[in-house]
């Protein structure tokens, strides 16, 4: 179903044809904010923001109008491990998708003209975020719980770093950590593979294989706390947290099925049920499992009224302990697997999350399962699996709390 390539330089090439007329294409590059040093932080932001503005051979307006001029859509994001250049477009324009991509990636000039108003830029998304406090208390929570390891600051860094970045700046970092032998190239859709490595080795196959020296810090060891902070908002937002599975340890399924029962998307999670249906205490509540390359984090987020706190809070960690003590029936096993597998299976259908998750996979895996493959593992998680992973990672003494007030 995948088809794979390398080019002689290091650079992977993960594909699967659909014969939809629309392609998806990207660059995944294993460098994130946590490869930062302090006096970098915010740099792979800044980085994913300033490649648009200018390359040898185009200038800022001639890159945003090169794939948004025939329909379609260019863009890139940054996490804390990676970052993605990538575009929506016909399939007939994927040559342009791709010569775009390198131009961008190793041709890049980053203007002090244009650095200077993306600066201004990202100030602005700085503010607009720390006006948004169920997305600011998910960084803030990461800050307490990893200390001074470096997945603990902020993606967008902070505004006195943003000064200091200079072209050289920049350029140094990029040369230094974008690396032939961290990107993968990920493309869904219609095109012959052979054609699809020709157009690969035409635009990436003439940069010389290169490897980064560097190595990721130590593995964080989390560190427990509790925090009720004064932030004036209308209502009160409850973050509880744990660490969880990392994305190679084998608990990683049984903890994504188990995540999923507890306080996934649909209406019948768990949490949503005893907390929201039942009691009316909350508008949003959900759980999340999100796991590194060397640690991960579950979280419980609910944004609820002040007088509600205390008894929220306990709510939340009956639920948890229910897990433990219990075991799921049959019927209740095989109900949370095919909703888990129906979910996997609608967002794999969907062409860009499909082209974003087989590049992150090839990068961390160096392959990529197929969706038949994922359904088989969540099948063969058992009820005992799951209590164990929840005997394992949810007790009680292992959470951490963090409220906005």
């Amino acid at each position: 179903m995948y088809q794979y390539h390398t080019l002689s330089n290091g650079i992977r090439i993960v594909f699967r044809r659909t014969e939809s007329p629309v392609i998806y294409s990207g660059v995944y590059i294993n460098i994130g904010s946590r490869d930062e040093k302090p006096l970098e932080y915010g740099v792979a932001h800044f980085i994913e923001h300033s490649i648009f503005k200018g390359t040898e051979h185009r200038r800022a307006y001639h890159i945003l109008n090169r794939i948004d001029g025939v329909g379609g859509e260019l863009n890139a994001f940054t996490t804390k491990e990676e970052t993605c250049v990538y575009a929506t477009s016909l399939a007939e324009h994927l040559e342009r998708c791709l010569e775009l991509f390198s131009d961008v990636l190793f041709h890049s000039v980053f203007p002090e003209k244009e650095l200077v108003k993306e600066k201004e830029v990202i100030v602005e998304e700085i503010n607009s975020y720390q006006d948004a406090p169920s997305d600011l208390i998910f960084d803030e929570f990461e800050e307490f719980v990893y200390g001074e390891h470096p997945l603990a600051h902020n993606i967008l860094g902070t505004k006195k770093n943003l000064r200091r970045f200079t072209p050289q700046f920049v350029r140094d970092f990029m040369q230094r950590n974008y690396t032939t032998d961290r990107m993968a190239i990920s493309v869904v859709g219609r095109v012959d593979f052979d054609r699809l490595v020709r157009l690969c080795e035409r635009y990436f196959g003439e940069y010389p294989r290169c490897e980064s020296g560097a190595t990721r810090s130590e593995k964080p060891v989390p560190q427990r706390f509790e925090k009720i902070l004064n932030r004036h908002t209308h209502q009160m937002h409850l973050l509880m947290g744990c660490p969880a599975p990392n994305i190679y340890d084998e608990c990683k399924v049984p903890f994504t099925l188990l995540n999923n029962i507890i306080g996934g998307p649909a209406m019948n999670s768990r949490l949503n049920v005893a907390i929201r249906e039942r009691y009316g205490f909350c508008y949003t509540i959900e759980s999340q499992f999100n796991p590194f390359s060397d640690a991960g984090l579950f979280y419980v987020y609910a944004g609820i009224e002040p007088e509600a706190f205390a008894r929220v809070k306990d709510l939340i960690h009956k639920e948890l302990n229910h897990f433990a003590e219990q075991k799921l029936t049959a019927q209740q096993l095989r109900s949370a697997q095919r909703q888990l597998i129906g979910q996997m299976s609608i967002s794999n259908d969907m062409g860009l999350n499909e082209m974003q998750s087989i590049g992150k996979a090839c990068l961390n895996y160096g392959h990529v399962d197929t969706i038949e493959e994922m359904s088989q593992d969540v099948m063969n998680v058992t009820a005992e699996d799951l209590q164990l992973v929840a005997q394992q990672f949810l007790t009680e003494k292992e959470f951490s709390l963090l409220c906005y007030k």
